[in-house]
């Protein structure tokens, strides 16, 4: 139920602290947190486009890495 006001946390048996800590972990998986960051200053469109290429970058070396750990274990 992830829709635009639809994150929701049932609270069972009044224990909020565990219902915290689903929530915030929710929050994490979904990317809100580095949304937030990422929005407390504004990024010129030119250090977006870096930033993003830099973050392909890496996913792309990263699954190289994954890649040639998996045929090298064969």
């Amino acid at each position: 139920m992830n829709g635009e006001n639809g994150l929701q946390i049932i609270v069972r048996d009044n224990n909020v602290d565990q219902a915290l800590r689903a929530l915030k972990k929710k929050l994490q998986r979904e990317g809100v947190y580095r949304e937030m960051k990422l929005r407390r200053h504004y990024e010129k469109p030119s250090e977006k486009r870096a930033r993003e290429k830099a973050a392909a970058v890496r996913r792309a070396r990263k699954l190289e890495r994954k890649r040639a750990e998996r045929d090298g274990a064969k």
